[in-house]
């Protein structure tokens, strides 16, 4: 069965995306080509030897590193990132690591050649710099898709919030598979389950089309497929490149149709209850399907991933979040009423609206109520 499109759509991908087991080794290649000669290396505490180590290669040109991100980055790491460019007159960012480490950096890097801090731009409609730094992603886990979006999420405080602008776009992905061969089972199921909303909700959205699809659909197949085993046997080579390939194919098929509802739940629930972004987006995404369930697209997603229809698919899907350890419910939190009520109102994210079913503040009540109980 196939589906009507509109007989208007857009596909940009302005990201060079290089792919491979052993990948890595192409960034001084990479370097020259964005015209970099005083580099800036972004990343976590834990990743820092990595960072050290490339910068002992004489031809990556980093001058200087920062390894101070933490997860759900904040306003404060952006800003000292973009003083050390602006400081030392750096043209370039290399960003190692996982989303967190992918959005501060491509924040940074939109920043750093003007006079403001990124509250300036943080939720008050003032628009980002067109251009920024150019921003070199290196991602070491299989999830985020920060690699190839324009988007940067960064939180502040309670609130966790999305930036979009062409600035936040890398110039230059490279995924190595290799990279993300020590990552945690935990981590791995987290990032994973972050890859399956995307796909699925880039599908879901709106603002659908059909190359987005198609990826979507690819990226879904191989998460279904691997994930479990990527986990489980973390060494597995071929589940890891499959992972790998996944995340980045995930990524390019929601950067230009968007999120929907689970992205737009996961905000307040990361902001609010600590819980990490991923498992956040997936602790919500069986009961969207099912709400979508009732557009005929939704359904042919289901029997293109394999499955009988939607709500086949949500069943494996809460299969799959069990078998890999991701969180189903909230029950540990043991939220009141008014807890439940607050989640609902801060869910209605602007994301929402790219849901093919108008959701109501009630439905969002109901949602929580059903996960807390």
């Amino acid at each position: 069965m196939s589906t009507a499109h509109s007989n208007k759509w857009l596909y940009r991908q302005p990201v060079e995306i290089r792919f491979g087991s052993g990948s890595v080794s192409q960034l001084p290649e990479a370097v020259w080509s964005v015209g970099g000669t005083k580099g800036l290396v972004i990343t976590s505490a834990s990743l820092r030897h990595l960072a050290e180590g490339l910068q002992q290669n004489p031809d990556n040109r980093i001058a200087a590193v920062y390894s101070e991100v933490r997860p759900n980055p904040s306003l404060q790491f952006v800003d000292e990132c973009a003083a050390l460019l602006r400081a030392q007159n750096l043209d370039f960012v290399i960003a190692i690591g996982g989303g967190s480490v992918l959005d501060c950096a491509k924040a940074a890097a939109a920043i750093a050649e003007g006079k403001h801090t990124i509250r300036y731009y943080y939720g008050t409609g003032h628009p980002l710099p067109q251009e920024g730094i150019p921003v070199i992603a290196i991602p070491t886990t299989a999830g985020t898709g920060s690699e190839v979006t324009s988007v940067s999420v960064l939180s502040d405080k309670q609130n966790k919030l999305p930036l979009s602008a062409p600035s936040l776009t890398a110039k230059i992905a490279i995924i190595d598979p290799l990279l993300t061969m020590t990552l945690p089972p935990k981590l791995t199921a987290i990032s994973g389950i972050d890859a399956l909303c995307h796909a699925i909700e880039g599908y879901s959205s709106i603002h659908h089309q059909p190359i987005c699809d198609a990826l979507a659909v690819h990226a879904a197949q191989l998460i279904l497929g691997n994930l479990e085993t990527a986990v489980v046997d973390g060494k597995n080579q071929a589940a890891r490149e499959a992972m790998a390939e996944a995340a980045v194919t995930a990524g390019l098929a929601f950067a230009l149709p968007k999120t929907t509802g689970p992205h737009a739940c996961s905000y307040p629930l990361t902001a609010q209850y600590g819980i990490p972004h991923g498992e956040a987006c997936g602790l919500t995404l069986e009961w969207f399907v099912q709400i979508n369930a009732e557009i005929p697209r939704i359904q042919e997603l289901a029997r293109q991933l394999g499955f009988a229809d939607a709500e086949a698919l949500a069943n494996r899907i809460t299969e799959l979040k069990q078998n890999i350890g991701v969180r189903t419910n909230l029950r540990d939190f043991q939220l009141t009423a008014a807890q439940i009520e607050k989640l609902a109102q801060d869910s209605q994210h602007p994301n929402l609206q790219n849901n093919p079913v108008p959701v109501t503040v009630e439905m969002m009540k109901e949602m929580y109520r059903s996960l807390a109980e």
